[in-house]
């Protein structure tokens, strides 16, 4: 729960407390739940994604089926994953690439003085595709277009959240003269974001922590590809619970960047795999999301 979304274990627990489920008994419409859910308060949108994870993976266990296929999503159609690099020493960015090592996509973290330097100790040991991540960092519009230009010479894929959220006109004078695409993260968060975007973007990054979760994210896929925008489905600090749900929707997408469980010590579900950075997806019913062992006296 990053303090900067405004949430917290309480108040997860204290959203999740004045929701009243009864009226949906002996019926089961995901999307109509949802909708209620989603009017109960303003924000809270990781405490409603884990209802919506929650019926999801009840619908697919109802039905016996995989989520994916319940979604018309082709498991072998998955992209690969980008592990992500962060900013730090070079000492340590290095010993990042070696535990790396079998994913063929990165993604480095950028946004400072130091981002050319970064990629240029990055670039000295490894050839393999990267995606940067600015995270609101840049500021200087004409000074991110000749980064930007550099970075397509060491072989860059894309770029994500160059300028701060609300600088449209900003971001939309770079997709212009970008080499790159460009893509918003912050910038787009839920669906009524992306008409905002279309204009300034050529691609959005979709996290169910900031939508809402799975409903709301099939109706941004749809939205996006009306609006020509490419599609990346990323993740925050997160199990393999949340990811095996958002991992059933790669295959709709362009990109992904899903390796949440690959960089926290307290995993404590199976589910999605990464085999040499391919998405493998759970076959069992639902999500495919399993405890390891009993949990928070489970």
């Amino acid at each position: 729960m990053p303090p900067y979304l405004g949430e917290s274990h309480a108040s997860v627990i204290g959203f999740l407390q004045k929701l009243k489920l009864e009226s949906f008994a002996g019926t089961f419409d995901p999307s109509a739940i949802m909708h209620y859910v989603d009017e109960v308060e303003e924000g809270n949108t990781a405490a409603k994604a884990s209802v919506d994870i929650a019926l999801h993976d009840l619908w697919g266990k109802m039905q016996g089926k995989p989520l994916y296929e319940l979604l018309g999503a082709d498991p072998n159609h998955t992209p690969y994953t980008s592990f992500t690099i962060g900013m730090d020493d070079t000492a340590m960015i290095l010993q990042k690439l070696e535990e790396a090592s079998d994913y063929p996509l990165l993604k480095v973290k950028l946004g400072g003085e130091h981002d050319m330097q970064i990629l240029d100790t990055i670039r000295s040991v490894c050839s393999r595709s990267l995606s940067v991540d600015i995270n609101q960092g840049w500021n200087d519009r004409e000074e991110a277009l000749d980064r930007i230009y550099r970075m397509k010479e060491m072989n860059v894929s894309f770029v994500e959240q160059p300028f701060a959220k609300n600088r449209f006109n900003d971001h939309a004078w770079l997709k212009e003269r970008s080499p790159l695409p460009v893509f918003a993260d912050e910038s787009c968060q839920r669906l009524k974001d992306i008409a905002a975007c279309a204009s300034s973007f050529d691609g959005i990054n979709i996290k169910l922590m900031k939508c809402t979760g799975l409903a709301e994210a099939r109706e941004m896929i749809k939205e996006a590809r009306k609006q020509g925008l490419k599609i990346l489905i990323g993740c925050m600090s997160e199990s393999s619970c949340a990811v095996s749900a958002a991992a059933a929707l790669t295959p709709f997408a362009n990109y992904a960047d899903l390796d949440g469980p690959l960089l926290i010590k307290n995993n404590v579900f199976s589910g999605v795999e990464f085999i040499a950075g391919k998405i493998c997806l759970p076959l069992l019913p639902g999500s495919g999301a399993v405890l390891k062992e009993p949990v928070f006296g489970m």
